[in-house]
């Protein structure tokens, strides 16, 4: 049985390394490259970090119902097709999507058991200096991601496992560590010693094991656009 990974976090949180990396590392994991009518940034390739299609491409898309999710992202147009659902299926290979707060909670709907994960960097002003290091976006973007981030982060309750990005080896492992968890359980095995290890190392990335440590980082986020905050 396929089982679908949903990814998301504030642009600039280190989503897509973590991706990535993990993409390397975990077998019989198929990723889902989203469709968007956005111009490619840097070194972007068309079909490998996104599809880069035409507006009226995506519109076609649409009416004929191939998406699974799709949104209006600071006026550019990101969707997840069906396509790549089916293929895992059929292949009995898991699902990884990278989609923002708008597609998971579409993907939620469809497939509730579907098992979100939320990357979160440390605070806002790691998170600032990584959009500015990046030298992808004008000032006026930094600006407007900052402030879209703040409003994403308010969505972090509705996810399964909450990940603090603050050493990537660290998160690497841990981002591992609920995919194969989820892997496991769903899989009815008797876990080994080293199971238990990945399982425990999983469970203290769920929600209701986090709380605590979230608390400075969304009040970072709160002071920043709080009248008078310094």
């Amino acid at each position: 049985m396929t089982t679908v990974f949903i990814i998301s976090a504030p642009s600039g949180s280190g989503k897509s390394t973590l991706v990535e990396k993990v993409r390397q590392t975990v077998p019989r994991l198929d990723f889902s490259i989203s469709y968007t009518t956005r111009a490619p940034r840097g070194n972007e390739q068309n079909g490998r970090e996104y599809f880069f299609v035409p507006r009226q491409q995506f519109d076609d898309m649409v009416r004929r119902d191939e998406f699974l999710e799709h949104a209006d992202v600071f006026g550019n147009c990101y969707g997840t097709a069906k396509c790549f659902l089916r293929t895992a299926e059929q292949q009995g290979r898991d699902l990884l999507l990278d989609i923002d707060v708008q597609g998971a909670a579409q993907i939620k709907q469809k497939l509730p058991e579907a098992v979100s994960v939320f990357i979160l960097p440390p605070d806002r002003r790691t998170l600032e200096h990584r959009l500015r290091n990046r030298s992808l976006d004008a000032e006026q973007v930094i600006q407007r991601r900052l402030i879209t981030a703040s409003r994403e982060i308010e969505n972090y309750e509705k996810y399964d496992y909450i990940l603090i990005n603050d050493r990537l080896e660290d998160s690497v492992t841990a981002l591992q560590s609920i995919l194969l968890a989820e892997r496991l359980k769903r899989s009815g095995v008797t876990p080994s010693a080293d199971d238990r290890e990945t399982l425990a190392m999983a469970e203290r990335c769920r929600l209701h094991n986090v709380r605590e440590r979230l608390q400075p980082i969304l009040a970072s986020f709160v002071a920043a656009v709080t009248p008078g905050a310094r």
